[in-house]
């Protein structure tokens, strides 16, 4: 994300990626993800990729919801572990049919794992993803996706972006707005700017209105329409 962007400090809630109209950050996320994919596996690029997010307005200007963005199903990661078979098993706290060795730390698009990705160094407080979700992979609100992923705004006009957690942040639950655990749908970011934080600091700093503040990259998850 970084390298695509240009920035250290990554796209923040702007996902466009060069398109433009009705519906360009969905559009530029699905092509980011085309793009990181053909870096990883020369080739891959040329697969059907989504970005799972949810926005308020697509082209047709109707909500689109990510979890009917990514197919049916199944879905495997870079090195051909399965993460689920079906929707029924990916919307869940964990994809409740991954492959044991990804299902708590899902892989970047090596393969690597998010939490430890150099197994001799310590790890990385990189777990907050963009989605724009609620726990059913369904738009989280209207203030949730950084106008529609068109925005990196610092002043937080752009609202909070919802963002699941690719490893537990903690194991176990949470209550009220909050799943530590929740893949999909974790907690609200502090805002739509720019934003890159890999050191575990408990948390955003009073005032952060970064879309990694709390721990991440701005990252995304994608998935291609056919494994």
């Amino acid at each position: 994300m970084r390298e695509l962007s240009g920035s250290q400090d990554g796209f923040g809630g702007d996902l466009r990626f060069g398109e433009t109209g009705p519906g360009a950050g969905l559009r530029g996320a699905d092509k980011i993800c085309a793009t990181i994919a053909e870096k990883s596996m020369p080739g891959a690029g040329s697969k059907t990729w989504r970005a799972f997010l949810s926005a308020a307005a697509g082209e047709d200007g109707n909500q689109v919801d990510a979890i009917d963005r990514v197919g049916e199903g199944p879905w495997y990661d870079r090195l051909g572990r399965l993460v689920a078979n079906n929707k029924a098993e990916l919307v869940g706290e964990r994809p409740s049919g991954a492959d044991e060795a990804i299902g708590d730390d899902l892989p970047n698009e090596d393969g690597v794992p998010n939490h430890q990705p150099e197994p001799s160094q310590p790890e990385v407080d990189n777990h907050d993803t963009l989605t724009g979700s609620n726990q059913q992979g369904r738009l989280s609100g209207s203030t949730a996706t950084c106008n529609d992923w068109t925005s990196a705004s610092g002043d937080r006009s752009s609202g909070k972006p919802r963002v699941g957690h690719s490893w537990p942040r903690n194991f176990g639950g949470g209550g009220g707005d909050f799943n530590m655990a929740h893949w999909i749908s974790a907690h609200e970011a502090p805002g739509c700017s720019p934003s890159v934080n890999l050191v575990d600091a408990g948390g955003p700093a009073q005032g952060s209105t970064g879309v990694g503040s709390g721990g991440g990259y701005g990252g995304i998850y994608c998935f291609a329409l056919t494994p």
